[in-house]
C-alpha cells in the first residue's frame, strides 16, 4: 500500500510509504530552482573546458557545457543573452549546472524542444511496446519537437498523449515568445513544486491514499486518491522523525536479526550485508540465501530513501551457487522496479560484489536535512 503523505508548517516535508515505511522523502523550500528556465547573459567562453559561464541572478554564475547531444545549437559569444535550464541546483562553492537542452516534464513525457529525437524510458523493456511508443511519439511529435516517453506513457490512450504533448509545447512556446523582450537576467518559466513533480511521478505508478494537514493540499489532490486530513501531530502518527532518525545512521537493523552497513564514501557508497544475530535453522547455503534476498528489500529502501546516487557496491553474503547468486540479483532487480531514480544493476564482479549505479537527481538524505536546519537557524 502506497501512502503519500504532504506535511505543511514550520519544516514542510512530503513522503513515499509503502506498506507503512517511509521509503522516500521531500524537502519543499523556497526558491527551489531546479528545472526552472532563464534568460542568462553568457559572462565568460572557457574554450578548453567547452563550456560558458552564465550570469542567471545567482549569486554565483552558472556552468553551461557548449557541446550538448542533439541540440544542433551553436557556440553563443561573450555577451550573448541565452536560454538555459538549471539542471542542478547550485551547491557549495559551484553554481547551478545549466543546460541549453531545455526539457519540459509531464505525466507522461518529456518534451525537448531542442531536439527531434523519439525516446522511451529505459523502465520499458518490452520491444514490441518501445517500437509501438516511438511511432506514437513521432505520429505526435511530426517533427516539431522531441519527446522522451516516460513509463506512464505505457498504458496512456494516444489522445492522452497528444494533448499532454501540446500543452508542454505551448508551453515551450510561450517561453521562446518572452525571451526576446525579456530582461537578463530573469525567469522565463518556473519550476514545478516539488508536491507537483511528486504527483506527475507517483500518480501513474498508483496512490492509494493521501494524508495531510493542510485542507488546501487535500482540496488540490482530491480525485487522485482517497484523501484524510489529520489536522494535528501527523509525523508522529506516521513515526516519520524516528524514521528519519534511523536513515542517517550507519548500521540498519533487518527483521532477521542480520545487518546492513552503509558506509557512503567520495567516489561511491559501499553497503555491506551481515549475519549479525541471524542464525537459520537449515542448511547454511540456504540460511545465507534467506538473509541475502531479505536485504535485497530493505538495500532498495535504504537508497530510496537516502537518495543515494552514482557507484553503488554491495558486499553480499558469500553465496557458492550461480543459482543463488542470480536469485540475488534477480530479487534486487525486483526491488528497485519501483524506483523513480534510473538503476541500474550492473552484476557481479569476480569478487563477488553487486555492482550498480543509480542516477544523481537529488542531494543525498543526510545533506537535505542540513540544508533544512540552516533554513530555519
Amino acid at each position: 500500500m502506497r501512502t503519500l503523505l504532504v506535511h505543511q508548517g514550520e519544516k514542510p516535508l512530503i513522503g513515499i510509504l509503502e506498506d507503512g515505511q517511509l521509503a522516500e522523502v521531500f524537502f519543499p523550500q523556497e526558491g527551489d530552482t531546479a528545472e526552472a528556465v532563464l534568460l542568462g547573459r553568457v559572462e565568460r567562453i572557457v574554450p578548453g573546458m567547452k563550456a560558458a559561464f552564465v550570469d542567471i541572478g545567482q549569486e554565483k554564475n552558472g556552468f553551461l557545457p557548449l557541446e550538448e547531444k542533439n541540440t544542433g545549437l551553436s557556440y553563443p559569444k561573450t555577451g550573448d543573452a541565452v536560454i538555459v535550464q538549471i539542471r542542478k541546483e547550485a551547491q557549495g562553492v559551484k553554481g547551478a549546472f545549466l543546460t541549453r537542452d531545455i526539457s519540459l516534464c509531464g505525466e507522461t513525457m518529456l518534451l525537448t524542444p531542442m531536439s527531434r529525437m523519439i525516446g522511451v524510458s529505459s523502465k520499458i523493456t518490452e520491444d514490441g511496446k518501445r517500437k509501438a511508443l516511438k511511432e506514437t511519439g513521432r505520429a505526435i511529435a511530426q517533427e516539431r519537437f522531441g519527446l522522451v516517453m516516460r513509463t506512464a506513457a505505457e498504458n496512456a490512450p494516444e489522445d492522452e498523449l497528444a494533448a499532454e504533448a501540446e500543452r508542454l509545447f505551448q508551453q515551450w512556446e510561450q517561453i521562446r515568445r518572452a525571451a526576446p523582450t525579456a530582461h537578463v537576467p530573469s525567469v522565463l518559466m518556473q519550476p514545478r513544486s516539488t508536491l507537483e513533480a511528486v504527483l506527475d511521478d507517483y500518480r501513474p505508478r498508483g496512490i492509494d491514499q493521501i494524508v495531510t494537514d493542510d485542507p488546501a493540499v487535500a482540496e488540490k489532490a482530491a480525485g487522485i486518491a482517497p484523501v484524510q486530513v489529520i489536522p494535528e501531530n501527523l509525523l508522529t502518527i506516521y513515526k516519520i522523525e524516528s524514521q528519519l532518525k534511523k536513515a542517517q545512521e550507519r548500521r540498519v537493523w533487518l527483521s532477521s536479526g542480520g545487518t546492513l552497513v552503509i558506509d557512503p564514501c567520495e567516489a561511491m557508497t559501499v553497503i555491506d550485508v551481515n549475519t549479525a544475530k541471524f542464525t537459520g535453522k537449515r542448511e547454511l547455503e540456504d540460511t545465507v540465501l534467506r538473509l541475502n534476498l531479505e536485504a535485497c528489500g530493505e538495500i532498495a529502501r535504504q537508497v530510496r530513501l537516502r537518495n543515494l546516487s552514482g557507484i553503488i557496491i554491495i558486499d553480499m553474503i558469500d553465496m557458492k551457487t550461480p543459482e543463488h547468486r542470480q536469485m540475488v540479483l534477480d530479487a534486487l532487480e525486483e526491488a528497485f522496479a519501483s524506483d523513480r531514480v534510473k538503476t541500474v544493476i550492473h552484476g557481479l564482479t569476480s569478487l563477488g560484489l553487486v555492482e550498480m549505479t543509480r542516477k544523481r537527481s537529488r542531494p543525498p538524505l543526510r545533506e537535505m536535512l542540513a540544508k533544512q536546519e540552516e533554513a530555519h537557524e
